[in-house]
């Protein structure tokens, strides 16, 4: 174990697992029992456990005491686990801090930079210094050190004593965290969980604070909790890489519960068997890749064994003619063989080998080195690779073209003309009426650029008085209507009495002729006496009647 990580080279930056508070066998008498193991013992149990909890990187944090790092950092350096050295300290305000250094620094450095933090009593190292939390961050920042907010929602955290001024100092880049920010919620009025998301306005950061799980590791099983480690993101396990991944933790530093169980396909390992490349071993990272190198340098003869390997055909006959001279100098005259290792999505994370030799059809292999029924596109549906001349020539078929927009639009594509026509009608109901808003945009300011001659005119208006001239024209409107009613009166008269005229009584229905022989023809007869009576009253006046209504209209 040790002899495989101490040689091992780092190519690619991967998440190490990091317990950044273990402590050593005397740290149990802080809680005011006896230990249960001696030293050795004790560090021999931690490493077997930290070995089989996958823990690469270890903190040593003690409160304010070095002594026992060098028998640890040894033990589990020579086993390739990395130790940063470090202590547990308290400010003056009786906050606590991890403070970490770098993986070479001894035991006495140590001691004298507990000395320059105002601890020179080793039997007070679980003593306040009185250094400042400020004053503290920044000494350990300037020796070079890293420093976490240690419990920062216990007690003695910088969190629940709601020390916001110490949140906020840009050189505190991690607090350490029970859990992880989601149990945070609801908790005290969700204060602590919205400090951590950098919501809380009385606590934001220009840059967002790294959450972290680093509990107290006081006994060797400790360092199996999930909450004992968290993962940090490094090209190699170094402090200067530890330091580095803080400062763009939103990438690099996550919780063991953020870790989701990963079926996401990826190439793991393309290896070459003879030919030119014989040798060539690349590992790829699980991140993102980038192929970085000027002409000539082999960019695109790693990306056509990859090619040749899934038996992907090139596209155009440019790109055809290019990967066959490439396979052909490269792995033809030796019969090389190309052998691409594979975790496969569409099989669960399953890993397989896809190795094809220069002239022969491509064989999938599973973990055991079976033989699998599989294809390489099985492994990988929908795998495509494109070499940039290839991109190119892509781009200039319109066909080609819309096959590698498609991937990227969600929905059926029968349906885009419809909305592409729907927008570019919205867009001409729009462009309307930004039209009609200038329009009417011009002639507002055309009335206003009259308004300072109006203005102009009113001024000599009032000058000659017009304006109190101008106020009996409401009187003199009132009145025309008034006499407009008048008019409308005597015409209603007019046209009454020729109404009159027309109504009235005619008695040719109660003649004689009409009455013979009936039985009460007397009284019939009476009544035609009272209309004609009527009538002979009504027309006698109709002369006066006229005459009247003449008069009004003459006066």
């Amino acid at each position: 174990m040790a002899d495989i990580n101490q040689n091992h080279t780092y190519t690619k930056a991967r998440y190490f697992k990091c317990a950044l508070q273990v402590n050593p066998a005397g740290y149990i008498k802080y809680r005011g029992q006896q230990p249960l193991l001696s030293e050795d013992d004790y560090n021999q149990q931690l490493l077997h456990v930290a070995l089989e909890s996958g823990v690469e990187v270890i903190g040593l944090a003690d409160h304010g005491s070095v002594d026992s790092i060098e028998k640890m950092r040894t033990l589990f350096a020579g086993n390739g686990i990395v130790v940063f050295p470090g202590f547990e300290i308290a400010s003056s305000e009786k906050t606590h801090f991890v403070c970490l250094f770098d993986e070479d620094k001894t035991s006495q450095e140590l001691e004298r930079i507990l000395g320059r933090l105002d601890l020179l009593d080793p039997e007070g190292g679980v003593l306040p210094t009185n250094l400042t939390a400020i004053q503290l961050i920044d000494k350990i920042n300037e020796i070079g050190g890293f420093i976490f907010s240690a419990h920062s929602t216990n007690d003695d955290g910088v969190l629940k004593r709601r020390m916001n001024h110490i949140w906020q100092h840009k050189g505190l880049l991690a607090a350490q965290i029970p859990g992880s920010i989601d149990d945070l919620k609801g908790v005290e009025g969700d204060f602590y969980r919205k400090a951590f998301l950098n919501k809380d306005v009385n606590y934001r950061r220009e840059r967002e604070m790294a959450a972290i799980n680093a509990a107290d590791v006081a006994m060797p099983d400790d360092i199996k909790c999930d909450s004992a480690s968290c993962l940090i993101k490094m090209t190699q396990p170094c402090f200067a890489s530890f330091k580095q991944a803080f400062l763009d933790a939103a990438s690099r530093v996550r919780l063991n519960s953020d870790k989701p169980e990963n079926f996401a396909s990826a190439i793991k390992r393309v290896h070459v068997v003879g030919g030119y490349l014989d040798g060539v071993d690349i590992e790829p990272s699980e991140h993102l890749n980038a192929v970085i190198g000027g002409r000539g340098t082999g960019k695109s003869t790693l990306l056509e064994c990859i090619r040749f390997a899934f038996d992907l055909k090139p596209f155009g006959k440019a790109a055809k003619m290019q990967h066959d001279a490439i396979l052909r100098s490269n792995l033809g005259n030796e019969r090389g063989l190309v052998e691409v290792t594979v975790r496969s999505a569409a099989m669960h994370g399953r890993i397989f080998t896809v190795s094809r030799k220069y002239g022969n059809q491509p064989v999938v292999m599973d973990e055991d080195g079976n033989v699998s029924p599989y294809k390489p596109k099985d492994l990988l549906p929908g795998i495509e690779l494109y070499g940039q001349n290839e991109i190119y020539e892509m781009t200039r078929d319109t066909q080609s073209r819309n096959k590698l927009i498609e991937r990227f639009l969600e929905g059926e594509q029968e349906q885009f003309d419809t909305t592409i026509a729907k927008i570019l009608t919205t867009l001409g109901e729009n462009r309307d009426a930004i039209e009609r808003a200038l329009d009417q945009k011009s002639d507002i300011a055309a009335e206003v650029e009259r308004l300072p001659k109006l203005l102009e005119q009113e001024k000599q208006f009032q000058n000659l008085g017009l304006d109190e001239k101008l106020k009996i024209i409401p009187k003199l409107e009132k009145e025309k209507q008034l006499n407009e009613r008048g008019n409308e009166e005597a015409l209603r008269i007019k046209e009454a009495i020729e109404t009159l005229q027309d109504s009235l009584p005619e008695t040719i229905f109660l003649s004689d002729a009409s009455l013979e022989n009936l039985p009460h023809a007397n009284l019939l007869k009476q009544q035609r006496e009272i209309l004609d009576s009527v009538r002979t009253a009504l027309v006698a006046n109709r002369s006066n009647r006229e005459a009247k209504v003449c008069s009004a209209e003459t006066q």
